[in-house]
């Protein structure tokens, strides 16, 4: 894996050479060009392994989303600061199937680092009170579920926020 400024190097050049072909008289390789370069600008603010693991994640492959997150060596450099959050948002689901206290490590610092959805924001926020719960914090706890039930808008977490609060009540 290499360092992110040089997909927008490698943009840039692209984006030259497309010029220099309309100069030659190309005008068709220079479009094709200049439109080719929004791969590499798109591929800076959307990590190409990222979106290949939540396609595995869809499908619930867990080790096949770990084998994509496992090419970026070195996520400081390699990705902006939004991609930071959700490469750490993918290794606590990953790790929340597993190891709860590693998986709260991974969702603060993915929230801290900051993620685009509310949805995803949500979810953290649902993982990180369910540990919480575990470990018997609770004013924790609800703090986290009502910011996850704000979060919420589609309602799509209500089931898992109702029966984290019934859970509890028991304690």
């Amino acid at each position: 894996m290499f360092h992110r400024i040089f997909k927008l190097i490698f943009a840039g050049l692209i984006i030259v050479t497309g010029i220099w072909q309309m100069i030659e008289g190309y005008i068709g390789n220079g479009i094709f060009l200049i439109l080719l370069s929004a791969l590499p600008i798109f591929l800076y603010y959307k990590n190409e392994f990222i979106l290949l693991a939540f396609l595995r994640l869809r499908k619930q492959d867990f080790p096949g989303a770990q084998k994509w997150l496992a090419y970026i060596k070195n996520p400081q450099t390699a990705l902006v600061q939004k991609q930071q959050g959700y490469f750490n948002y993918l290794h606590g689901i990953m790790l929340s199937q597993t190891n709860l206290i590693q998986a709260e490590k991974y969702f603060k610092k993915a929230i801290e680092l900051g993620l685009n959805m509310d949805m995803d924001l949500a979810v953290a926020k649902l993982n990180l009170a369910g540990v919480a719960l575990t470990r018997r914090r609770k004013l924790e706890a609800t703090n986290l579920l009502n910011e996850a039930k704000k979060l919420d808008k589609q309602n799509l977490l209500k089931e898992q926020i109702t029966m984290m609060k019934d859970q509890m009540k028991k304690m």
